[in-house]
């Protein structure tokens, strides 16, 4: 059988919730997907409460995954020990509330869905993505693995989509907020791009207000972020798995605005 994944690029603020939840049931059912992920690590702008949380899985996500601001809003913590279906980098520090890595059952058999961060210019106190990530595609033979790999350079996205070729069912990455051009599948079956996109006020840098952000770049002292304007985009992609072999049939960028 055929399972079609989607994969939905950060969600950004309270329009990006919105605009998910307008979105969402829509492209559900135009693309017949079969399972849902949503990278909602900046639904407050910067992090996510667990009230978004419950916003964005009442939208239609089955899993919602994290990223650097995993920890910015510290009621997170308690949400993480309890929850299963958010999902935090999984190269973060064992002791740290939470799992980044689970299988869920789904009528096309088990799907493990795994979250990761890169190292490059981000400044976290993780392990190395790429032996973490050994560790647990390695520890259970699961034919459907969907990756949310959380990075900020191009090149290690890429390289983790070739380290986990035909070992992994799609691989995605987050977190620059902006949709690559490179949706395909790799010879080995993987369906990869190296940014979904984000989820948000389409007149932004990155989902934070135009001004804010080129003031920045000039020098004004730092403040809170405020969130962009103008009309909303969700950025996603869209892949197909065939539900034996785990192997990626095709992949298809989208943006709905």
């Amino acid at each position: 059988m055929e399972m079609r994944v989607l994969a939905v690029g950060d969600v950004c603020g309270k329009a990006g919730i919105d605009h998910l939840r307008r979105c969402l049931p829509e492209i559900t059912k135009k693309y017949r997907i079969d399972f849902t992920v949503v990278n909602g690590e900046n639904a407050n702008v910067v992090g996510v409460t667990p009230g978004q949380c419950e916003e964005m899985f009442s939208a239609g996500a089955d899993v919602i995954t994290l990223g650097n601001h995993t920890w910015t809003r510290t009621e997170m913590r308690d949400y993480l020990k309890r929850s299963t279906r958010v999902l935090r980098p999984a190269n973060y520090a064992p002791q740290c509330p939470g799992i980044g890595a689970a299988v869920y059952d789904t009528p096309f058999g088990p799907v493990r869905v795994i979250n990761m961060m890169g190292r490059f210019t981000l400044d976290a106190n993780t392990d190395n993505p790429f032996v973490v990530m050994d560790g647990i595609v390695s520890a259970e033979d699961i034919p459907i693995t969907l990756v949310d790999f959380h990075a900020e350079a191009t090149s290690e996205k890429l390289a983790m989509g070739y380290y986990l070729e035909g070992r992994a069912s799609a691989v995605w990455g987050t977190h620059t907020h902006v949709q690559t051009s490179d949706c395909h599948v790799l010879e080995g079956g993987t369906g990869y791009i190296t940014d979904l996109g984000m989820t948000g006020p389409g007149r932004s840098v990155l989902g934070i207000d135009v001004e804010q952000s080129i003031g920045k770049f000039l020098g004004d002292p730092p403040r809170r972020y405020n969130p962009g304007g103008g009309r909303c985009k969700m950025e996603c992609a869209v892949f197909a798995i065939d539900s034996e072999t785990g192997r990626c049939l095709s992949a298809e960028a989208l943006r709905v605005e």
